[in-house]
């Protein structure tokens, strides 16, 4: 028994070097959306499109963010998508206060086969004229210079597609114990560069059939020139996907098209949840989901997480009580990294910087989740949000 589960150890500790070579290159690669300059051409038209459904405590300072930008030529389009709380409200008084720059829609009847933030978006996408559209989500606000810095961007680098991932707000326990570990698959598993082109490494015959593999974006803040958001189908093309803004990258990848991924601290802020209920009913909807509903790799990422964060912990207490050098060396070695890996993306996200020591139970939370989610997709649970089955 021991043997296996040493095994098991050494494999996530194999997994924890690779982590440990991606974060580094991505260190270095995955820029900041502040540092576009300020500059940037006035004629370039842009379309903000906000989806809200029950975003009554969080839509004004959303909207007024998007609505008092530096940048001139912006117009705020916003869809309310069926709300039962204030939100319709808040959004009439709004209109009131800039009625020229501010559209509210209101959400029709969802088609059979759209799930319901594609079908908001894609209502949102049809009605927006500007030369950019960025769609960005209710829980989001921006800095007054980042339509600027996002309009330079698409200029300067000649883009199709911008995602940015925010500045995440975590104030409670469990928001800083658990939305970290987004961040940390995301540089720990993606090589960003290969968002933005094709590995060298991977023969040329390849590159055309396996190009979308390193899609990813972040459906907090996706911008696309107009005519290329139509071109490669809009949201009618992920219509039934839960992880919509990965697939809208597959489609960019697809089409050839020109994209960027870059961080938003301090320029686009989010708070994606604000309690421990939020944050697991949030997660479980769309974790395997994440992983293409593939269950022999979200089975074996299982494994490796279990020996790469949790293992080393009771290893190393067997290894005190034995005692056996070997297995606190061994165990000392992989919570090191995995505690190197979370002070690196804290010090570089601006995180608080203790909860690192907890990382191991923040992976046992994602191992309970993750049984969760196989339960319900064996069982065939639908998951409900806002009111909605996804």
């Amino acid at each position: 028994m021991l043997l296996v589960l040493l095994i098991i150890m050494l494999a996530g500790i194999m997994m924890l070097l690779v982590i440990t070579a991606i974060l580094l290159r991505n260190r270095y690669s995955f820029r900041g959306i502040d540092a576009e300059p300020k500059a940037a051409g006035k004629t370039v038209e842009v379309s903000i499109c906000v989806p809200a459904r029950n975003e009554e405590a969080v839509i004004e300072r959303c909207l007024v963010s998007t609505l008092e930008q530096s940048y001139e030529k912006v117009n705020v389009l916003v869809l309310d998508d069926g709300s039962t709380d204030r939100t319709p409200r808040i959004l009439s008084e709004l209109k009131r206060r800039y009625p020229d720059t501010l559209v509210v829609l209101s959400g029709s009847e969802r088609p059979e086969g759209w799930l319901g933030k594609p079908y908001a978006c894609h209502q949102l996408g049809k009605a927006a004229e500007g030369d950019l559209i960025i769609f960005a989500d209710a829980d989001t606000w921006f800095d007054k210079d980042m339509v600027t810095k996002a309009v330079h961007a698409f200029e300067s680098r000649k883009l199709d597609f911008l995602t940015i991932w925010p500045d995440q707000i975590m104030l409670t326990f469990w928001e800083k114990m658990i939305v970290p570990l987004v961040y940390y698959a995301l540089l720990g598993f993606l090589p960003v560069t290969y968002t933005e082109r094709p590995p060298n490494w991977m023969p040329k015959s390849f590159r055309s059939k396996y190009k979308t593999m390193f899609a990813a974006a972040c459906g907090q803040f996706m911008a696309f020139k107009r005519d290329f958001y139509h071109e490669i189908g809009g949201h009618d093309a992920v219509k039934d996907q839960i992880v919509e803004d990965v697939e809208l990258a597959r489609q960019v990848m697809k089409y050839d098209g020109r994209m960027m991924m870059m961080h938003g601290l301090n320029q686009v802020f989010c708070r994606m949840y604000t309690s421990a209920d939020e944050i697991y009913q949030g997660f479980r909807k769309n974790f395997l989901a994440g992983f293409g509903y593939n269950i022999p790799l979200f089975i074996l990422m299982g494994i490796l997480h279990f020996g790469a964060y949790i293992l080393p912990v009771p290893l190393l207490i067997a290894g005190i009580i034995l005692p056996n050098a070997f297995l606190i060396y061994l165990s000392v070695f992989a919570l090191g990294m995995a505690f190197l890996h979370r002070l690196l993306l804290a010090e570089w996200l601006e995180w608080d910087k203790w909860i690192v020591v907890l990382h191991p139970l923040s992976v046992f939370w994602f191992q309970r989740l993750a049984l969760t989610t196989l339960i319900d997709r064996i069982r065939g649970r639908k998951i409900s949000w806002k009111g909605r089955s996804v």
